[in-house]
């Protein structure tokens, strides 16, 4: 009897002493808790969906408040810990070990380093303590997903990290980020928000009240504003402590002009890096 006879003879064997009402209670059991969670948690704040996917992705708050509901706590140990300073490079992996009343239910594996997309512009010596809350993240969220069967519902799985490296953006998004963001629908699709902003302003407040649109562009219209409203404010500050320029002559303005576009310059958006 060959190897691969063996196995097949073993797997049969495991199979011949399995309960199936059990396993179909147990199955039953496992849909109901991924209802329950999914009614629990609240979107945009435990999870997000990112633009041109169907999949959410567990944010840190969403794996606290599952960790709260099975009673459970979290342990971290860092297994790996490189730091260069001399050549920049900061790398961390964390370990996350999930246990009840001393007893080990699971663990889940988080990774970091400054090479990553997101921080590659980026000083990498201001960096080291973000990796390495960033690698513990993501060791929480690994955990949390196996320990709750959640795999299927949220994304961190291998083939899902491109999006939940845009989950994690939009956690740390500035109004720079914000402005490069592009619209995938309607009738500016394809245009990033800061073309839109230049042109048609009112169509991104339509977009920022409107109930339907995604939370991300919701997120980040509003960095948008906020940013051009404090620079607004900041040039008035300047304006007012400078000596007033000579009276100009009135200029007519006409009564019919289109109003639903606008030009605004460069120097004027304080998200044109």
């Amino acid at each position: 009897m060959n190897e691969l006879q063996v196995r097949d003879n073993q797997s049969i064997s495991i199979i011949d002493t399995v309960d199936l009402d059990s396993i179909q209670q147990t199955l039953t059991k496992i849909s109901q808790l991924q209802a329950l969670i999914q009614s629990t948690l609240k979107e945009g704040h435990d999870y997000g969906v990112i633009p041109g996917t169907n999949k959410p992705t567990m944010y840190k708050p969403g794996a606290e408040k599952v960790q709260m509901l099975f009673g459970v706590t979290s342990e971290y140990e860092v297994t790996e810990r490189i730091q260069d300073y001399e050549k920049g490079f900061f790398a961390f992996t964390i370990l996350c070990t999930i246990s009840r009343n001393g007893t080990k239910i699971t663990e889940g594996v988080g990774h970091c380093n400054t090479k990553e997309t997101k921080y590659i512009k980026q000083d990498p010596y201001t960096l080291a303590n973000t990796c390495l809350k960033m690698a513990k993240k993501r060791a929480q969220v690994d955990a949390t997903l196996t320990l709750a069967s959640l795999s299927e519902i949220f994304t961190q799985d291998i083939e899902d990290m491109k999006e939940y490296f845009q989950a994690e953006n939009l956690e740390t998004m500035t109004a720079e980020d914000a402005a490069k963001m592009k619209v995938t629908f309607g009738k500016h699709k394809g245009k990033t928000l800061k073309e839109i902003f230049k042109t048609n302003k009112g169509y991104l407040e339509w977009m920022l009240n409107a109930e339907k649109t995604d939370e991300s562009y919701k997120k980040a219209i509003q960095l948008m504003f906020d940013a051009a409203k404090n620079h607004e404010k900041q040039k008035q500050k300047e304006d007012q402590s400078q000596p007033e320029p000579p009276e100009k002559k009135e200029e007519f303005e006409d009564p019919f002009a289109a109003t639903e576009s606008f030009d605004i310059s460069d120097d004027d958006l304080p998200f044109d890096k």
